[in-house]
C-alpha cells in the first residue's frame, strides 16, 4: 500500500516552496516521460481525506479540477463543473445571481432562505460556507477545485450528507509575479481578473487577485427598458503568508463580492389568468414590473496555521469569519401588475473554528480535530398582492416574514487510514480506514409574519398600516448526531485500487422561516390548533443518509488510460423537502397569503453508477509530440421515494388526515442519466518566437429528464437535453502567454435550471395572486468568449 509521510517537504509545498498538489481532474494534463517518447497521464493529487494522496488510491468517489484545465475548458463559475461530474446538478437559485443550488446523488437544497441549509457542503479554502449565497463562485485565482461525492460527514461534517465541492485558491510562490487575464465575447461580456505576488523577505509573502466581470443582458426587461440576465461583479482576495521556520507556516486571507446585477425574473410559461398577457417569445425576456437594483455584499478573513511538530505530527488550525448581506427584487408573475411583488434581504454571518491533529507513520495515517460554527441567518421579504388586495378591498395587501435563525454547533471527529501490512506484518495489499464524528446542533428560530395594507413595509422603504399578526414564534431545539464511515480497500498491484465503503451522513433540523401558524393544520381534529401541534408544523426533524458504495480505480495500458468506477446504494430517511402552500386568512376562498410547509418526506432509496475515465488514444498521429486525448463521464441513478407522509385535508369534510403519497412524488433536480464526452487533440505549435501547445477541444453533455420540485409538473420539468461546447487553446510553454476562443451551448438550446409554481396543475387556476405563477429560470444561451492571459 502507499502510505503518506507528512514531512517538512509537504509544509513547505503547501507554502508554495514545492509543489505536491499538481492537482487536475480526470482531464489532466498528459505528461512526457524521461525518454522524451512515450506518453502517460499526469498524476493527479486530492485532499478528499484532508490529506494529500493520489486520486487513485482515494477510496472516495471524487472528481478533482486544476486551475489550468478550468481555463482550458473556458469554465467561468462553479456551475459548469455539472456538465462534467455524473449525479451532480449545480445551478443559480431561481430569481438570484450569485446564490447556488447543489444537488448530489439525488441529495441538495434548492431554497435559499434562513433556516434551510445545503445537503451539499461548500467550503473555501476548508473554510464551510454556512449559507449558499455567493456560493455561485467565479473561477479565477483558484488552485483546483475538488467534488466529494456521497455523504462526507466524518470529515466535512454536518450538511454534507450528498457531498461536498472544495474550493481552493493558489497560495503564493517565492517569485514576483503578475498576472493579467482578458476576457471579451458575446452580449457585451468584458471581464478583468489581475494577480499579483510579492515576496517581501525569505519568511514574508504578500499576494492578492481583483476580479470585474460584466455582462449586458441575455434578454430586456420590456417593461421598464432594464437588461435583463445581466452581470456586474467586484471581487478582491488577497493573503498574507508567513513562513518564519521550516516547520510553521501562517497564511491571513480575506475575499470580498458586490454583485450589482440587474433582478432576474423568471419566463412565464402560462397567460395571465386574471389580465390575459400572452407569454413571450424570447425566454429571456420579461415584463416584470418591480424596478431598482440587486444588491450583494459579501466578504470572509480566514486565518491559518500549520506547524510541523516532527516527521509525524502536524497541528493545523483554521478560524474563520465571515458575512453576507443581499438585496433582492423577485417579481414571481413577472407582469407589471404588482401581483407577488417581493422585496427580500438576506443577512448572514459565522464564526467558525477548527483545529486538526494530522499523524502518519509507515502503519496509520489520519486526523483528529474539532469543529465550532456560530452563526446567524436572517431574512424579511414583503409579498405585495396589490391586485388582489384591490379586488377585495385591501388595497396593496402585504404578506410580510420574518425569520432569524441561530445555529451553535461543535463535533469531534477522526478518520484514520491503516495499512494492515505494516501494522500487522500481513501480505495483503489492504488499507482500513475508520472514522467518525459526533455532533451537536442547537437551533433557534424566531418567525414573525404580519399582514399589512399600503404596499410595502417599513423594512423596503414602505409606510404600510399593520392590521394582523398571524405568527409570532420563537422555537429552539437541540440535535445530536454520530456520523461513522468505514472503507477496506485492496491494492493488488500499483494499478488498481479496490474498495468498499459505508458512511453517514446528518443534516440537522430546524423552523421553516416563512411558516404561518395559523396554516397549522389541527392534527387530531379536536377544533382547536394547540401550541404543539404549531410547533410540530413549524419544526422539521433532521435528515440522515446511509450510504454503501464499492469502487474501483484502475491506471490502464502504462499509463495511457485511467478510469474510475462506482457503485452505490443510499437509504435515505426523513428527507426535509421545503415548499410552499397558499392561505386564505378570511375565509372568502382567495389565497390572499401564504405559508412555507417543510415536511420530513419519509424514506427514498437511491441505487446509481458512475464511472469516469482518460485516455491517450492517439500520439504523434499529425507531427512529433501531439496527442489525442478523450475524457468521458456517465452516471446512472434510480432515486425514488419509499415513503412521503402529508397532511391531506379533506375539501367537503375538512378533516385531515395524514397519508403516504410516495407515488405521486419524484426526487428533484435529480436526472437519471447525465454523461459527458470531449476530444482534445494538442499540438507543438510556435507563435510569435515562443514555443507552446495548440489544444482544440470539442465537448458533449446530455441530462435526461430533471425535475424542479417534488411533484412533476408540466411546465417546469426539463425533458433531457445535450450541450455542445467547442475551446480553442494556446497555451505558451513557460505559461506565461495563454490566447484562447471558447463557444458555449453552440447549439443555442433553451433548457430550465430553476422555477416558481403557484397555480394548478393544469395552470388554469392561481394558487396565489390572480395571475397565475408558472416561471422559469433558464441556462445561458450560445455564447463565445475570446481570452489573453498575459504572465509578468
Amino acid at each position: 500500500m502507499n502510505s503518506l509521510k507528512i514531512t517538512r517537504a509537504t509544509l513547505l509545498a503547501g507554502a508554495g516552496i514545492a509543489s505536491l498538489l499538481v492537482a487536475g481532474n480526470v482531464a489532466a494534463q498528459v505528461a512526457t516521460q524521461d525518454d522524451g517518447q512515450a506518453v502517460v497521464l499526469e498524476e493527479i493529487k486530492v485532499t478528499a481525506r484532508r490529506r494529500t494522496e493520489s486520486l487513485q488510491d482515494v477510496p472516495i468517489a471524487v472528481t478533482a479540477f486544476s486551475g489550468l484545465e478550468l481555463n482550458k475548458l473556458g469554465a467561468t463559475d462553479i456551475t459548469f463543473l455539472a456538465q462534467t461530474t455524473p449525479n451532480t446538478t449545480l445551478e443559480v437559485s431561481r430569481g438570484t445571481n450569485t446564490t447556488l443550488t447543489a444537488f448530489i446523488r439525488g441529495v441538495g437544497q434548492q431554497d435559499p432562505v434562513a433556516g434551510f441549509e445545503a445537503g451539499v457542503g461548500i467550503y473555501l479554502d476548508d473554510v464551510y460556507l454556512n449559507r449558499p449565497q455567493g456560493g455561485v463562485m467565479d473561477i479565477y485565482d483558484v488552485e483546483r477545485v475538488e467534488i466529494l461525492r456521497g455523504p462526507q460527514g466524518t470529515l466535512y461534517g454536518r450538511n454534507t450528507i450528498g457531498g461536498a465541492i472544495k474550493y481552493v485558491t493558489k497560495r503564493l510562490g517565492d517569485e514576483p509575479t503578475l498576472n493579467l487575464r482578458v476576457q471579451g465575447g458575446t452580449y457585451g461580456q468584458h471581464d478583468i481578473v489581475a494577480s499579483a505576488e510579492l515576496p517581501v523577505s525569505d519568511t514574508v509573502r504578500l499576494g492578492g487577485s481583483i476580479a470585474y466581470m460584466n455582462r449586458s443582458g441575455y434578454g430586456e426587461n420590456l417593461n421598464t427598458g432594464a437588461e435583463h440576465y445581466d452581470k456586474d461583479l467586484l471581487g478582491f482576495r488577497g493573503s498574507a503568508e508567513f513562513i518564519p521556520s521550516d516547520n510553521l507556516f501562517i497564511r491571513i486571507s480575506g475575499d470580498y463580492l458586490k454583485d450589482n446585477s440587474n433582478p432576474k425574473s423568471g419566463h412565464r410559461l402560462i397567460p395571465g389568468l386574471f389580465g390575459g398577457a400572452p407569454i413571450l417569445d424570447d425566454v429571456f425576456d420579461t415584463r416584470a414590473g418591480i424596478e431598482g437594483k440587486n444588491e450583494a455584499d459579501q466578504y470572509g478573513v480566514t486565518g491559518l496555521i500549520e506547524y510541523q511538530v516532527n516527521d509525524k505530527i502536524m497541528v493545523k488550525n483554521i478560524v474563520a469569519y465571515r458575512e453576507d448581506d443581499t438585496f433582492q427584487l423577485i417579481d414571481f408573475d413577472s407582469l407589471p401588475t404588482i401581483d407577488v411583488d417581493v422585496p427580500v434581504r438576506y443577512k448572514n454571518d459565522q464564526f467558525s473554528e477548527e483545529f486538526q491533529v494530522l499523524y502518519t507513520d509507515e502503519a496509520v495515517s489520519g486526523v483528529f480535530g474539532f469543529y465550532y460554527l456560530d452563526a446567524t441567518a436572517f431574512n424579511e421579504f414583503d409579498v405585495v398582492l396589490g391586485a388582489l388586495g384591490d379586488l377585495i378591498g385591501l388595497p396593496g395587501l402585504n404578506a410580510n416574514t420574518l425569520g432569524d435563525v441561530k445555529t451553535e454547533t461543535w463535533s469531534l471527529f477522526g478518520d484514520f487510514s491503516i495499512d494492515l501490512d505494516a501494522a500487522f506484518g500481513m501480505d495483503s495489499n489492504l488499507e482500513l480506514n475508520i472514522g467518525g464524528r459526533y455532533t451537536e446542533d442547537e437551533r433557534t428560530s424566531t418567525i414573525l409574519r404580519r399582514t399589512f395594507i399600503g404596499g410595502n413595509s417599513a423594512t423596503f422603504g414602505g409606510n404600510a398600516t399593520l392590521i394582523a399578526t398571524t405568527s409570532d414564534f420563537t422555537g429552539s431545539k437541540k440535535y445530536k448526531d454520530f456520523t461513522p464511515r468505514a472503507s477496506l480497500s485492496w491494492q493488488p498491484n500499483d494499478d488498481q485500487t479496490l474498495y468498499l465503503s459505508y458512511s453517514e451522513g446528518f443534516k440537522g433540523g430546524s423552523f421553516d422561516p416563512r411558516a404561518q401558524s395559523t396554516a397549522a393544520p389541527d392534527l387530531n381534529n379536536d377544533g382547536v390548533t394547540s401550541d404543539a401541534e404549531i410547533f410540530q408544523f413549524i419544526n422539521f426533524d433532521p435528515e440522515k443518509i446511509t450510504t454503501y458504495e464499492a469502487g474501483a480505480k484502475t491506471t490502464w495500458a502504462e499509463g495511457r488510460v485511467t478510469t474510475n468506477l462506482a457503485i452505490f446504494y443510499s437509504d435515505y430517511t426523513d428527507v426535509q423537502v421545503p415548499g410552499s402552500i397558499g392561505v386564505d386568512t378570511d375565509g372568502d376562498g382567495i389565497n390572499d397569503s401564504f405559508s412555507g410547509v417543510t415536511t420530513n418526506a419519509g424514506a427514498a432509496d437511491f441505487f446509481g453508477v458512475e464511472f469516469e475515465g482518460k485516455a491517450i488514444i492517439a500520439q504523434d498521429a499529425g507531427v512529433q509530440g501531439d496527442s489525442v486525448v478523450a475524457d468521458f463521464s456517465l452516471g446512472w441513478i434510480d432515486a425514488e421515494y419509499d415513503e412521503f407522509i402529508t397532511a391531506v385535508t379533506d375539501p367537503v369534510s375538512g378533516t385531515t388526515t395524514l397519508q403516504d403519497v410516495s407515488d405521486q412524488r419524484v426526487i428533484q433536480n435529480t436526472p437519471e442519466w447525465s454523461t459527458n464526452v470531449r476530444l482534445t487533440y494538442n499540438r507543438p505549435t510556435d507563435m510569435l518566437g515562443l514555443s507552446g501547445t495548440l489544444s482544440f477541444l470539442g465537448g458533449w453533455s446530455y441530462k435526461s429528464l430533471t425535475n424542479q420540485f417534488e411533484i412533476s409538473n408540466q411546465f417546469l420539468d426539463q425533458p433531457g437535453y445535450s450541450l455542445f461546447d467547442a475551446s480553442i487553446v494556446w497555451l505558451s510553454d513557460d505559461g506565461r502567454y495563454e490566447f484562447g476562443v471558447h463557444g458555449k451551448n453552440l447549439t443555442d438550446k433553451e433548457y430550465k435550471v430553476a422555477g416558481y409554481n403557484f397555480a394548478n396543475a393544469a395552470g388554469t387556476a392561481s394558487t396565489l395572486g390572480l395571475e397565475g405563477i408558472a416561471s422559469a429560470f433558464y441556462g445561458p444561451p450560445l455564447t463565445v468568449t475570446a481570452v489573453l492571459g498575459i504572465k509578468f
